[in-house]
């Protein structure tokens, strides 16, 4: 009997179908599997919890999500989306794009995108590229220019479409990257705020993602799949100050694991009489007041758990 005949007879099913996977291939998967669970629990657990500290969407809100077509504002999206499907409250997404005209944009990404997930959007189209090439010298930084000019249009498309907030895909490690922006370069301990009113006074800007380690939106991003569009006026500029200052507590973090969270919560557990900003703190006024003061200094104390390691044997007087 030749091998074409004994096909479909009972026992020769494997020499048609292909082998069954091994034990460690079975385990690899079982254990991607779970790494994506425990990274989407953390993911929805992360946003879910910005939106509620913030107080960032409420009952009868109209978001519009601001979609680049990055990784970042892909991951806002699809967890918000998420949510909103469990949440009690109630709230409408609409995404916007703005279409600023660079060279080799691809127009249909965003739009099939959108219309696969059934979520309605508009996308504005305004040719900034052309206007930021043409004030800005070839090497020089354009964001600001670019900033400015997206964000009064979005501004303006927002209020067109009757949205209460505005949506933007900034995360954890964006919010520490501008505190030392502005400490490096501005003089300033500004960072980037969860939620905010825009500088026209018309509109709430929040910032979901304000949680998130990028490193778990580039996992969520490989998962989930989304068709990336690249940055093409802004995101070549490898000599930006920014991009240096994100190297920089990248290679922090490697160093020592957790920093970047570390600096992250202390922008949020601020102590004013230990700074130096007198707008802040009546310094001028204070006087001793006899009593224990729980935020007062330990003045001639040092911080053990900053200081240097003393040697065996030999005792450091202060």
């Amino acid at each position: 009997m030749s091998l074409e005949e004994r096909k479909g007879l009972p026992g020769d099913a494997g020499l048609d179908t292909p082998p069954a996977p091994d034990a460690q291939t079975e385990a690899a998967r079982t254990k991607h599997a779970y790494e994506i669970n425990k990274l989407s629990k953390r993911l929805h657990r992360q946003v879910g919890g910005a939106i509620i500290d913030f107080n960032m969407i409420e009952e009868g809100d109209k978001v519009m999500v601001c979609l680049s077509g990055g990784k970042d504002s892909y991951a806002m999206l699809d967890i918000l989306l998420s949510l909103r499907e469990r949440s009690p409250v109630k709230f409408e997404l609409v995404a916007v794009n703005l279409d600023q005209k660079q060279p080799g944009f691809p127009e249909h990404v965003l739009p099939d995108y959108l219309r696969s997930r059934g979520v309605p959007f508009h996308i504005e189209e305004q040719d900034t590229y052309s206007i930021v090439t043409s004030h800005i010298e070839p090497g020089k930084t354009m964001c600001s220019l670019c900033s400015r000019l997206r964000r009064g249009i979005l501004y303006r498309v927002a209020g067109e479409l009757g949205c209460t907030k505005i949506a933007l895909g900034h995360h954890r490690d964006d919010i520490v990257v501008t505190m030392f922006m502005n400490m490096f370069f501005g003089s300033r301990m500004k960072g980037m705020p969860a939620k905010l009113v825009s500088d026209d006074g018309r509109n709430v800007v929040i910032r979901p993602l304000a949680y998130v380690d990028e490193t778990d939106l580039v996992r969520w991003a490989e998962h989930r799949r989304f068709p990336i569009i690249p940055c093409t006026l802004c995101g070549s500029q490898d000599n930006l100050q920014r991009v240096q200052v994100k190297a920089m507590i990248r290679e922090w973090e490697k160093q020592h694991p957790g920093r970047i969270e570390n600096i992250f919560t202390a922008m949020g557990n601020i102590t004013p009489s230990h700074m130096m900003d007198r707008g802040l703190f009546p310094f001028t006024t204070i006087q001793a007041s006899g009593r224990p003061e729980p935020d007062g200094d330990i003045a001639f104390d040092a911080d053990e758990s900053c200081a240097t390691p003393a040697r065996p044997g030999v005792i450091r007087i202060a």
